[in-house]
């Protein structure tokens, strides 16, 4: 197993929840139902649960991008965003799911999450190996 890619991405929570409550905002659409649902479910703050499935979001997709250095993103970044799912195991491990379109191009059995929270930031780190 080599690695071909990292990501890592840093959430300001209170920024971040700002970004949702905005009247209107199609943000949270970003969210699959289940991501949304284990958010809810969680003994901490939603918003905070969010935020840092947000980062891992943004993570993969760096990681990702890593990978293509030198060429061209092959799917546009706002829908990759929507098709990138966090979900976990009955122990809360949280683990990479993709979906169309992203997954035509990416197997998620290759992407490695960390999620961690404290204070006012959240935080996720991705490694892509090969």
């Amino acid at each position: 197993m080599s690695v071909i890619g990292v990501g890592v991405d840093l959430v300001h929570v209170p920024s971040f929840a700002e970004q949702l409550a905005q009247p209107g905002t199609r943000f949270e659409e970003m969210f699959t139902p289940g991501e949304r649902g284990d958010a809810a479910d969680g003994p901490a703050d939603r918003t905070r649960h969010l935020a840092a499935r947000w980062a891992a979001k943004e993570a993969v997709v760096k990681a990702w991008s890593a990978s293509l250095h030198g060429s061209p993103p092959v799917v546009e970044e706002s829908k990759a965003l929507a098709a990138i799912e966090v979900v976990k195991d009955l122990w809360g491990r949280p683990r990479i799911a993709l979906h169309s379109p992203v997954s035509t191009h990416l197997d998620a059995g290759r992407l490695h999450v960390s999620l961690s929270h404290d204070g006012d930031y959240a935080i996720a780190y991705v490694v892509l190996t090969a």
